[in-house]
C-alpha cells in the first residue's frame, strides 16, 4: 500500500501502525519479553477463572468480582497484544478502518471497567471489615450482579462517543499512526477536520470515570484503615488487613501505571514519542499478567483450589 505524507482527497481504508518510529528496532527484542508476558497474563488469567469455576468453596462475591476482573484483563490483551506481535514478528502493519476503531471502542470501554471493578472489591472489602455482620445480607450475589450491569453500562455509555466521534471524522489520505495500537488521539490527529470536541470529551469523561473510581476506593480504604486501628484483639489488624492487601497492590499496579502513563502523554513534548507507545502497550499487559499470580500467592483459598487442580489431573 503505498503511503501518503499529503492529504488528499481519497478517503482511508485501512491505517499503518508504526510501532516505534524512530526506533523501529526496539520491536525485534521487545517481541520476546511481550510474548512471554501475553502467555503469563492469558494462562495466568484463564487459569483462575477455571479454579473458580471448579472449586465449589471460591462461589462467593469476592471471588465473582475477581472473575470478572480476569475476564477484563483477557479482552484487553486479546484486542492489544496479538496485533502488536504480529507487527513486531510478520510486520503486519495494516489494520482496517472498521477493526481500527473496534480496538478503539474496546479499549476506551474496558480499561474504565476496570477502574470501576477495583471501586466495586474496595466496598467489598469496606463492607467485610467494617460491617462483618452486614456483609452476607450486603454482599450477595444478586449484588454483583447488579454492580456487572453496572461497570459494564456505565463504561460503554460515557466512552463509547470516543470511537464514534473518531470514527466520523474525514480521513482524507494521510493514514499513518505513530503508534502500535489505535488510540483515539494518535488516530484522531490524522483526520481533516478539527478533534478539539473528540479531546475534550474524551478528557472530561476519562477524569470523571477515573477520579470518581479512585476517590471512593481511597474513601473505602480511609473508613478500612480507621475500623482497623480500633480493633484492640490481638492479631485482629493483621488479619484485617491481610484480607485486603491483595486488592490493594493491583490497584497500585494499575494506578500507577495509568498515572505513568498520564503524565508523560501530558509532558509529550520532554519524552520522546517512542517511551510513550511502549508505556501505553505495557498498560495493556503487565496489570493482566500480575493480577492473578497477586492473588494466586496471596489468598489461601485461591492456593487451595489451585492445588486441588493440579492433583485432579487437569
Amino acid at each position: 500500500m503505498k503511503l501518503s505524507s499529503n492529504y488528499s482527497a481519497a478517503p482511508v481504508s485501512e491505517f499503518l501502525l508504526i510501532c516505534f518510529p524512530n526506533y523501529q528496532s526496539w520491536q525485534h527484542w521487545l517481541s520476546l519479553p511481550l510474548s512471554l508476558l501475553f502467555l503469563l497474563a492469558m494462562g495466568a488469567n484463564t487459569t483462575l477463572l477455571i479454579v473458580i469455576w471448579l472449586e465449589a468453596s471460591l462461589h462467593e462475591p469476592m471471588y465473582y468480582l475477581l472473575s470478572l476482573l480476569s475476564l477484563l484483563d483477557i479482552v484487553l490483551c486479546l484486542t492489544v497484544i496479538p496485533k502488536v506481535l504480529a507487527i513486531f514478528w510478520f510486520d503486519l502493519r495494516p489494520i482496517s478502518f472498521s477493526a481500527c476503531f473496534l480496538q478503539m471502542f474496546i479499549m476506551n470501554s474496558f480499561l474504565p471497567m476496570e477502574s470501576c471493578t477495583f471501586m466495586v472489591m474496595a466496598y467489598d472489602r469496606y463492607v467485610a471489615i467494617c460491617h462483618p455482620l452486614r456483609y452476607p445480607s450486603i454482599i450477595t450475589n444478586q449484588f454483583v450482579a447488579k454492580a456487572s450491569v453496572f461497570i459494564v453500562s456505565r463504561s460503554v455509555l460515557l466512552l463509547s462517543p470516543v470511537p464514534i466521534l473518531s470514527a466520523h471524522l474525514h480521513y482524507c489520505g494521510k493514514n499513518v499512526i505513530e503508534n502500535c495500537i489505535c488510540a483515539n488521539l494518535s488516530v484522531s490527529r490524522l483526520s481533516c477536520d478539527n478533534i478539539t470536541l473528540n479531546r475534550i470529551y474524551q478528557f472530561v469523561a476519562g477524569w470523571i470515570l477515573f477520579g470518581s473510581d479512585f476517590f471512593l476506593i481511597f474513601l473505602s480504604y480511609t473508613f478500612i484503615l480507621r475500623a482497623v486501628l480500633k480493633l484492640k484483639a490481638e492479631g485482629a489488624a493483621t488479619k484485617a488487613l491481610s484480607t485486603c492487601g491483595s486488592h490493594f497492590i493491583l490497584i497500585l499496579f494499575f494506578s500507577t501505571i495509568l498515572l505513568v502513563v498520564v503524565l508523560t502523554n501530558v509532558s509529550r513534548k520532554r519524552v520522546p514519542m517512542d517511551i510513550l507507545i511502549l508505556l501505553n502497550v505495557l498498560h495493556h499487559l503487565i496489570p493482566p499478567a500480575l493480577n492473578p499470580i497477586v492473588y494466586g500467592f496471596r489468598t489461601k483459598e485461591l492456593k487451595q483450589g489451585f492445588q486441588k487442580l493440579l492433583q485432579r489431573g487437569f
